[in-house]
């Protein structure tokens, strides 16, 4: 088999485009990243592009001069598969869990993405580099407005209520749920003797209400049942919680 002078070589102009052009896709990527103040931003997508494309030319330049030698096979292939592989420790630490949140999760993705454009561009593979950059800047800019315009008025809600335990307390709540047009999603009950008189009613309730200006009278309603003391929520649309724990009247809990 005949191996063409230079295939494992590299000029210096051209490792150098490389390299700059790496530092390039990765800062414009993370840039979208840093403005929506996400964990891993601008330089850690630079570092993550950077590093991988300097470990795809290590894989296929580092070893030039035992190209020739006898008994030795090249892999170019061998260090960038560590690569993939090894980048989802990093992903991970950038996936956070809050409540019904998750967070991190396309931060997560685009620092996989940055790591297999470095790889290409490592590798020379421009175009292929160069066509998914523009359309991972597409998803992460234009994409994510219209994802946000179609999500903005589906609200997730985690309602913890303590009332009184006494019979038709539970069909009461969730009929108020189900006249605002909400969805039980998932619904705990959880009995606690107060004393040999009262047993109070723990009940963990997440729903689902396509309108955020439900909301307010919703919790309105629950608040002013008969026997509930005490009502705590939390609402999230996937991006951002809000809190608040509210103690109803003793006239309301009579």
């Amino acid at each position: 088999m005949t191996i063409t002078p230079g295939i494992w070589e590299i000029s210096h102009l051209e490792l150098s485009l490389r390299i700059v052009f790496a530092l390039i896709v990765g800062g414009l990527i993370g840039l979208e990243r840093e403005w929506g103040d996400h964990a891993a931003g601008f330089r850690t997508h630079i570092l993550v592009c950077l590093g991988s494309a300097l470990i795809m030319l290590l894989s296929i330049y580092g070893f030039s001069e035992f190209a020739y030698e006898a008994n030795v096979r090249m892999d170019p292939a061998r260090l960038a598969a560590q690569v993939i592989s090894g980048i989802g420790f990093l992903g991970a630490g950038t996936i956070l869990r809050t409540g019904m949140s998750i967070s991190g999760l396309t931060t997560a993705a685009s620092l996989w993405v940055v790591a297999a454009l470095g790889l290409a561009i490592g590798a020379g593979f421009y175009y292929g580099a160069l066509l998914t950059a523009f359309l991972v800047l597409i998803s992460l800019f234009l994409l994510n407005k219209l994802e946000k315009r179609f999500t903005r008025k589906r609200k997730l809600i985690e309602i913890s209520l303590t009332m009184k335990e006494a019979s038709g307390q539970l069909q009461t709540v969730m009929g108020k749920i189900e006249h605002y047009g909400a969805s039980i999603l998932n619904i705990t009950a959880d009995s606690n003797q107060k004393d040999e008189e009262e047993s109070l009613l723990h009940l963990k309730l997440k729903i689902k209400v396509e309108k955020f200006k439900k909301i307010p009278h919703l919790l309105d309603d629950l608040r002013v049942i008969v026997g509930v003391s005490q009502v705590i929520y939390q609402i999230s649309d996937g991006k951002a919680q809000r809190k608040d724990k509210e103690n109803t009247s003793e006239a309301n809990a009579q």
